[in-house]
């Protein structure tokens, strides 16, 4: 007692020597060393006593360095005999376990670090001690297994890294909110694959496009394509839904993505994604967010602008827009309209205005109610729609490509962009609860045995079909497998536009494309009564590539050198194709060109009887095409002969036999005298 008086009294003398704040500053500064060494030799002890590796090393304070009635010879009281129970009870005297010794260790470090300590690192620890604890004794209480033999520290350090990791991802690798709810069935291969997609995809930009896409398509052929394709369709949707508002240049460069993985993957991944876009659309709307509803116009525009849809899934869209014309559909429908509404109204005048009055008989609606209705017509949105409407039907509104629309056209253009255009395809049946129709979930939608028996009674038909039509392929002497392909497109075709893409699918290699016309012409010449659905078609190929007009006309020529020889119902069906494909102006009357017209001595009666049903079917049509028709040969030099020829031909051999035609050949005849070329 008398000592410690003696030392208040000292430090009472020598107080008003100091200020409060140096005071202060020593108290803190005695309190941190006396902890870091009470802490350092306390480590050594347990990790001694418990044996376990990693313990610090650090200077452990003698008795004597402490008065007996000092509190730090206290605890060194409270450590020897902290030491000498731990090492009964791991030599077994006691018969507890380890689990035991460790909760002893956590209890007394809970006694040794005070709730009001002023050293910042003992409230950490204390807390840290406190969580583990909790957590330990709850894990313990419900698996019943012993814990792992670690010393207090380390389950400190533990605890303190795990403390930092946010709650979410404690338990292993991220998972994106919309896709937790099937996390638990994704393998460990596709989640890396679709870790890798995100990080490709985050990356995308206009300059590296190009590469990103190469990378991902080798990505999607190396694993199952259903699976693949639905990986890089959420990632997508993920990536756009959530980008950055009103940016179109974002968008244009995900479509153009898309348009090129349809290239170089397939159009069913185009379509699967475009499905999972008006789903996605839907669900954002019944959400009614704003920023993902416009960031997801934006991208489907951008599909329709780079040639993955037709503009029959945009009018479709609108039109459905259009129909509950709510604050949002106003918005939805203004950002298609400033993004491609000059484009769908060039590829479809009449499905615009058909739109127009739908957006029309819509407002109507409105203005008969009273209250939200009329409040709705009158917002300044709606006001701006209407007018982009008018602007787009008188043409005001011109929007020129920006220059990355241009670069990623020809990009894509190398790719045969025009090759992967889905036509047919509306909004409703993108969004049809029954997946009537959507052919590219083939693989994809769960089938019951009603569906099984319906899909294996259809491929029994098909492939009883697909044997009859290669017999009567053989039968019309298709004897090559270009031939037989060609032939069996042209007859299965559901109209010429299905035909004429599935002929463009067939990559045909060298001048095996050649076919295609020859067996067409082939084919047109069999039908028992002719089809204009040949013609048609051949218009488009003709159209198309000029390469097929060539090989045309050459073709026409064998069979009038078979003329004789051929039957009558051949040759009434080839005069017929002829005069349709003259008439189209797809080819011009230089056709007969080498057929002698004016020479009496090649006019033999089959030949006069086939060329005078080529004229009499162009002189079924008006003046007006008449005009234009021989007007074409007329402007030529070269064609001199084959206007006389012409004209001969008619007089003699037409009109003379049909005075019906005088008025249709006096039309032509001038027609072959007009060298201006003016066409009527």
């Amino acid at each position: 007692m008398g000592k410690s008086r003696e030392v208040r009294s000292r430090q009472g003398k020598t107080s008003g020597r100091k200020t409060k704040f140096e005071e202060y500053i020593e108290m803190d500064m005695q309190n941190v060393v006396a902890s870091a060494e009470e802490d350092l030799d306390l480590e050594r002890k347990l990790a001694k006593k418990l044996k376990v590796k990693g313990g610090k090393e650090g200077r452990t304070p003698s008795a004597e360095e402490f008065p007996d009635n000092s509190p730090k010879r206290k605890k060194s009281k409270k450590m020897k005999s902290l030491d000498q129970g731990l090492e009964s009870e791991v030599a077994g005297d006691s018969g507890l376990g380890v689990s035991e010794s460790l909760e002893t260790c956590d209890a007394y470090m809970l006694q040794e670090i005070p709730a009001k300590s002023p050293s910042r690192m003992k409230r950490k620890k204390r807390k840290l001690l406190e969580q583990g604890q909790d957590g330990d004794t709850v894990a313990d209480t419900a698996v019943g297994a012993p814990r792992p033999a670690v010393s207090c520290v380390a389950e400190a350090v533990l605890e303190e890294d795990l403390a930092k990791v946010p709650a979410g991802k404690r338990d292993g690798k991220y998972i994106a909110p919309h896709l937790r709810a099937r996390s638990g069935h994704e393998s460990e291969e596709y989640t890396k694959i679709r870790r890798h997609i995100r990080g490709l995809l985050n990356r995308l930009s206009e300059s590296n496009v190009e590469s990103i896409t190469g990378e991902i398509s080798t990505i999607l052929l190396s694993i199952a394509r259903a699976a693949a394709s639905q990986i890089v369709s959420e990632e997508i949707l993920v990536s756009c839904s959530g980008g950055p508002r009103n940016n179109e240049q974002y968008a244009a460069v995900f479509g153009a993505f898309v348009a090129g993985m349809a290239c170089l993957v397939g159009i069913d991944f185009s379509a699967k994604l475009m499905a999972s876009l008006a789903e996605c659309f839907e669900e954002e709307y019944h959400k009614e967010d704003n920023l993902s509803l416009r960031n997801l116009t934006l991208l489907l525009s951008h599909l329709y602008i780079f040639g993955v849809c037709s503009s029959e899934l945009i009018y479709d869209f609108l039109i459905m827009l259009s129909k509950r014309l709510t604050e949002i559909d106003v918005s939805t429908i203004l950002t298609t309209l400033q993004c491609c509404g000059m484009k769908i109204r060039g590829d479809d005048p009449a499905a615009m205005k058909n739109f127009i009055l739908s957006i029309q008989n819509r407002v109507n609606e409105l203005k008969a109610l009273s209250g939200d209705g009329l409040q709705n017509i009158n917002s300044k949105r709606m006001e701006f729609m209407l007018e982009t409407i008018c602007d787009i039907k008188n043409k005001k509104r011109t929007k020129e490509d920006p220059a990355y629309h241009t670069r990623i056209k020809k990009w894509l253009q190398k790719l045969r962009v025009e090759d992967i255009l889905i036509r047919g395809l509306k909004w409703s049946k993108l969004l049809d609860s029954e997946k009537k129709g959507q052919w590219w979930l083939s693989g994809d939608v769960v089938s019951t045995k009603d569906n099984v028996e319906e899909v294996a009674s259809t491929m029994d038909r098909e492939v009883l079909e697909a044997q009859k039509m290669l017999q009567l392929a053989s039968e019309q002497r298709m004897n090559t497998d270009a031939r037989r392909a060609i032939f069996c497109i042209l007859m299965s075709g559901e109209d010429y536009i299905d035909t004429f893409e599935k002929l463009l699918r067939l990559d045909l290699q060298g001048k095996q494309d050649r076919e295609i016309v020859r067996v067409l012409v082939e084919c047109c010449l069999q039908e028992k009564v002719f089809n204009k659905y040949y013609t048609v078609l051949a218009s488009k190929l003709c159209e198309h590539d000029k390469n097929h007009k060539f090989t045309l006309q050459f073709c026409l020529w064998d069979h009038f050198k078979e003329l004789e020889s051929m039957q009558l119902i051949r040759s009434m069906h080839l005069a017929r194709f002829v005069a349709e494909m003259v008439a189209s102006f797809t080819l011009s009357l230089a056709v007969l060109k080498s057929v002698g017209l004016g020479d009496i001595k090649q006019l033999t009666p089959k030949r006069i009887m086939h060329f005078r049903m080529v004229f009499e079917a162009l002189f079924e049509y008006s003046d007006k095409l008449i005009w234009n028709v021989f007007t074409r040969v007329a402007v030529t030099p070269e064609l001199e002969s084959l206007r006389h020829g012409t004209e001969f031909f008619i007089k003699e051999y037409v009109v003379k036999t049909n005075k019906a035609m005088t008025e249709k050949f006096k039309v032509a005849k001038r027609a072959l005298k007009n060298a201006e070329g003016v066409l009527m």
